[in-house]
């Protein structure tokens, strides 16, 4: 089943006017939601729109409020979320870091009590089309153990890094374990298993089924010891500059909610265009590992995928459009 682009923000719009939302953060959420289900992030478009509907049901996320700025120091500044929308609040966040990078060449905004973003790609998307280098990176709940250890004390916490491209900027989006939460929940939609190993089973074994990991949060770092070690700097980042909330008080409120994120802009008038075509195109060359593969820069691939989308429509999961479509 597919859906066009422009019914699917409606619908969502919809629904968010329903909540008291007012029309230009309805139509802001709306627009990143379906926009992410377009570039086929369809975890953090539409199969995570019900459970940000029960967020805000829930009273965890309030729509009314509006980020504050609470301190600024020549290129950065500290900003407060109130508990709002995690999408209207990294928007602006992101437009500010733009700003402070046009008018000093750098700027960075960290963010206290904020929500979850949704696609962390979005803002370095964003970043990119303004002409900046985009860098930006969030904490979450706890979600994957430490290198060596057992239980989870880490968040899955991602890490955003674009840059612009007049033929389609380079972004990467990762979270910090084999596979986030949101691909896992793609796979379980699908009852399929992972391609490679995604996290352990309860007895610390190696597992490719993504409900075990689910429902045990013990997801694999990436790179092992340095997705571990990653993970863990970006928590104390966000957590010092921000002076909000880390994955430790974030994980013992056991819902996400009230996290810390930071946005870096650079800007450089000159970007060195046929330098980074010669790293791409070298990169390329690399020569395909297997018969009928492909080597893509991160990014490329989004661009296929929202060209796709918009043209045929947006795969959906028929049990979730349906569900949306009672709320």
């Amino acid at each position: 089943m597919k859906i066009p682009f422009e019914r699917m923000q409606q619908e969502f719009e919809r629904i968010l006017r329903s909540l008291s939302f007012s029309m230009a953060k309805a139509e802001k959420c709306a627009s990143v939601f379906a926009s992410n289900s377009l570039d086929g992030v369809y975890s953090h478009g539409l199969n995570r729109f019900p459970t940000f509907v029960n967020m805000v049901k829930d009273g965890l996320v309030n729509p009314h409020a509006e980020p504050e700025k609470i301190e600024a120091n020549g290129s950065f500044e500290r900003w407060h979320g109130h508990l709002g929308l995690g999408i209207y609040n990294a928007d602006r966040c992101m437009n500010r870091a733009v700003e402070l990078a046009k008018e000093n060449g750098i700027g960075l905004v960290a963010i206290q009590n904020t929500n979850h973003w949704m696609r962390g790609g979005t803002y370095g998307w964003q970043a990119a089309d303004a002409g900046c280098i985009g860098i930006c990176f969030t904490n979450a709940i706890a979600g994957m153990p430490p290198w060596g250890g057992k239980s989870p004390a880490l968040g899955n916490n991602p890490l955003v890094i674009a840059v612009p491209r007049k033929e389609g900027h380079v972004v990467l989006d990762m979270a910090m374990s084999q596979y986030s939460y949101g691909k896992m929940q793609e796979y379980n939609f699908k009852h399929e298993s992972l391609p490679f190993p995604g996290g352990y089973d309860d007895e610390g074994n190696l597992t490719n089924v993504p409900s075990i990991i689910q429902k045990n949060k013990r997801a694999l770092p990436i790179g092992f010891w340095k997705g571990s070690g990653l993970a863990l700097l970006i928590d104390i980042l966000v957590t010092s500059l921000s002076g909000g909330r880390s994955t430790k008080h974030i994980t013992l409120d056991g819902k996400e909610f009230g996290v810390s994120q930071v946005f870096i802009c650079i800007q450089q008038k000159e970007m060195q265009a046929a330098l980074i075509e010669e790293i791409l195109h070298y990169t390329k060359e690399s020569g395909e590992a297997k018969p009928g593969g492909e080597i893509t820069y991160p990014g490329e691939n989004t661009l296929r995928t929202r060209l796709k989308n918009t043209a045929e429509g947006i795969p959906v999961n028929e049990q979730v459009w349906e569900a949306i479509l009672k709320l």
